[in-house]
């Protein structure tokens, strides 16, 4: 009863001045919305860079021609180095026992032509492992064969994208496709990868045997890169230390400074990622924090006014019997219900915000259950921290003094 009384008194201070109340709960409203969008738009990062990270490859480790030497010094790069072999990639696949799937790739940038239509696009060299290392399912069709990749045969595989400007509406297995004048029979589509981590199309892509692009399109012996699937998540970092003690061994390198090789994982990759969205997250939080701030102080000043107006009132209420915590839990009852109902205004309206920066500029954005009970407590930790002052000070007056109180 003694709640509901203090609660009930509260609620009725504050509909006394519904504008200046309504007006003093917009800092924490503001407050609270901005906590709610902030970590939305962190839980939506992570959730988009992890998904990516997913649809990069299943616990795949990249071996790379060329390496950073010295003094941040590039020594090559991807295709322009021709330090990585075919029986390097075997060496990996059969001496490394935690790795379960291999490919070689060769890459390249090619026009790809069929009929009167033509795209630009990229292709990707590999054997029958390509799509199980890069978890890429096939949409229909079939796979690259051991065989295909033994002949050299000109198949290939269409990624999403080229099938929807070469072929739209139709379906293209079975179907010829012209690269650098050879003709390609096209046996599978790969299903629809969207973006990958840096923002590429993945979908815009044709994927073929590696040895048809090193024998009959780009005329190389050599490797761009080699990717490796380890056989389970918890193995990756130790699979990628094998791979680079073996990579070591196999091209006599004493010294890691002369490497001409780059061992990367998925994760190393999207370390940088992480940590951007993480510093972003951070300021934006700041600035959610000062929001809050100043609610908060708002809070207290309108306290203080409230104190000043209601002194007479404070004063027979104590001269009636109100004890000393009574004055005190009224006034912070205030503060609280003042700092709640902002809260939870904030919290629809982050929601609400989240929601239009998702579906109005295509920002990922994941509201959590977490994220709702951390506003909500933080405004009502705002009404407590900010309304104790006001509230003790009222319960501090001298009922005499109170009473006389002009």
């Amino acid at each position: 009863m003694e709640v509901t009384n203090t609660a009930r008194i509260a609620l009725t201070a504050l509909r006394r001045n519904k504008v200046r109340s309504a007006l003093t709960a917009l800092g924490v409203i503001i407050g609270v919305a901005s906590v709610i969008a902030m970590i939305a738009l962190s839980s939506g990062a992570r959730a988009a860079i992890d998904a990516q990270i997913q649809s990069t490859g299943t616990n795949v480790i990249y071996v790379s021609a060329g390496s950073f030497g010295s003094w941040g010094r590039v020594r090559g790069g991807t295709g322009s180095v021709q330090t990585l072999t075919i029986e390097d990639a075997q060496a990996l696949k059969d001496q490394v026992w935690s790795v379960s799937h291999m490919t070689p790739i060769v890459h390249g940038h090619v026009q790809v032509i069929t009929g009167n239509e033509n795209w630009p696009t990229s292709i990707d060299g590999g054997n029958e492992d390509y799509v199980v290392v890069r978890n890429w399912p096939i949409a229909s069709g079939a796979n690259i064969s051991p065989r295909d990749v033994l002949t050299a045969d000109k198949v290939c595989l269409l990624g999403d994208t080229v099938v929807k400007n070469l072929f739209p509406g139709e379906d293209p297995v079975g179907q010829i496709v012209r690269i650098k004048n050879l003709p390609f029979r096209v046996v599978g589509v790969l299903a629809p990868k969207g973006q990958g981590q840096w923002g590429q199309d993945q979908d815009d892509l044709i994927v073929a045997p590696y040895t048809t692009l090193q024998k009959k399109l780009l005329g190389v012996t050599y490797l761009s890169q080699v990717m490796v699937s380890a056989n389970r998540p918890e193995t990756v970092e130790s699979t990628a230390v094998e791979v680079t003690r073996l990579m070591r061994q196999r091209h006599k390198i004493q010294n890691p400074e002369d490497d001409d090789f780059n061992v990367r994982t998925v994760e190393e990759m999207a370390q940088t990622r992480v940590a951007l969205a993480q510093t972003m997250t951070g300021l934006l939080m700041s600035v959610a924090s000062v929001s809050l701030l100043v609610g908060g102080i708002g809070i207290m000043n309108i306290m203080l006014v409230s104190v000043t107006e209601r002194t007479k009132e404070i004063g027979l209420r104590m001269a009636v019997g109100a004890r000393t915590r009574d004055i005190l839990s009224q006034f912070l009852a205030e503060a609280m219900s003042l700092s709640a109902l902002g809260g939870v205004v904030g919290i629809a309206l982050g929601v609400g915000v989240s929601r239009t920066l998702s579906g109005a500029l295509g920002w990922p954005t994941q509201v959590t259950p977490f994220s709702v009970v951390l506003a909500f407590f933080f405004s009502a930790a705002v009404g407590v921290f900010f309304g104790y002052y006001p509230a003790r000070k009222a319960a501090g007056l001298d009922p005499i003094d109170a009473l006389h109180f002009e």
